[in-house]
């Protein structure tokens, strides 16, 4: 049955992901809600703007009445709210935002969501969910070795960006058990892969390879997290929105655990593949002062939505890196851009730091 789809913060690296899945892989109609934010990527989505199941509707998610009436306007069945502050070190930087999106906007979508949910006839209410998509890092940090989180963690949050979405989560679940909104949630690892915004660690690491400029990495380099390519998620989402059993959470991963300095030292090499000319990348690489409660290790058990679902990645993280530096070597005019506006380039925290 042809479903209609409201994604919040469609334009941003995951969200548009889910979008290009959802307009190439299925029939359904999809409105974007997005209140262009720097992060925002229109670019990504370009291609289906003349759509007719396609639609934008900017907007802010902490505007309750905007919000309500774009769901009355778009009847969606199916709510995939991604809409988010997602960079830790912003988060560190400045707390407050997180917390007024990802706290704030999130209770407010929950909202009108209750209310649009409550006011539908009881066929439209059987077919209606609101999928909340949040981050491993909600469970704290890992020991060296051992088992990966699973969907029964203790939450143990970190940062302000982890505390806020962890905040979310709660008030998900919340809504789900005091009002009866029918909800799930999913849990991912880090995502990597084409259209990921300049500030993050691999598509960092890339723009400065390129432009042989020193490549910082935190510590000593040896915090481990679990790589999960953006196309892989955003089908796993698709499956855990339409067919995820109510009330559950489910935990994406990427089966691809790597240290922070080995995901850099896999991008030199790509990179020195694809400058032969040049002196080897690895020699660019510079150790920082480590930021502030940073995590050791990430990793997530995803056996539910495997057995539930017959979800597991498709891409291992050797070949799905050498693609994504291949894309972004591609279309280096757009992160080019992207850092003539921004500071995207410069890793938040790290101005006042020296190699250590």
């Amino acid at each position: 049955m042809l479903k209609n789809v409201l994604i919040t913060g469609g334009l941003g690296f995951i969200g548009s992901a889910v979008v290009r899945h959802l307009m190439t892989a299925t029939d359904c109609n999809v409105v974007v809600v997005d209140s262009m934010t720097y992060a925002a990527m229109p670019e990504a989505v370009a291609e289906f703007e003349s759509d007719p199941r396609y639609a934008f509707e900017r907007g802010d998610i902490c505007d309750y009445n905007h919000f309500e009436r774009l769901l009355d306007k778009h009847n969606p069945n199916i709510v995939m709210h991604l809409a988010a502050e997602s960079h830790v070190d912003r988060s560190i930087d400045g707390p407050a935002q997180f917390v007024q999106t990802n706290v704030v906007g999130t209770v407010q979508v929950l909202q009108a969501c209750r209310s649009y949910y409550e006011a539908l006839p009881s066929n439209a209410q059987k077919m209606f969910r609101l999928q909340h998509i949040s981050t491993d890092e909600v469970f704290g940090s890992l020991e060296t070795t051992g088992p990966a989180f699973t969907e029964n963690s203790r939450y143990d949050p970190r940062s302000p960006y982890s505390a806020s979405k962890a905040a979310s989560d709660h008030f998900v679940r919340a809504w789900g058990e005091t009002f009866g909104l029918p909800v799930v949630l999913s849990n991912c690892s880090n995502n990597y892969g084409p259209w990921q915004f300049p500030e993050k660690l691999i598509p960092l690491m890339i723009a400065k390879g390129v432009d042989q400029s020193p490549l910082p990495v935190y510590g000593t380099g040896e915090n481990v997290r679990d790589w999960l390519h953006v196309e892989d998620h955003a089908e796993a989402l698709w499956l855990v929105a339409s067919r995820g059993q109510l009330g559950k959470s489910y935990n994406v991963g990427g089966a691809s655990e790597r240290t922070n300095l080995e995901v850099v030292e896999a991008i030199c090499a790509v990179l020195d593949t694809e400058f032969p000319d040049r002196p080897s990348h690895k020699e660019l690489i510079t150790f920082v002062s480590d930021r502030p409660g940073h995590d050791f290790r990430y990793a997530v058990n995803f056996d539910r939505i495997t057995k539930e679902l017959g979800w597991t990645p498709r891409h291992n993280f050797e070949d799905g890196l050498a693609e994504t530096i291949q894309w972004y070597l591609e279309n280096e005019s757009w992160w080019r851009s992207i850092l003539k506006k921004t500071d995207g380039a410069t890793r938040k925290g790290l101005a006042n730091q020296k190699p250590s």
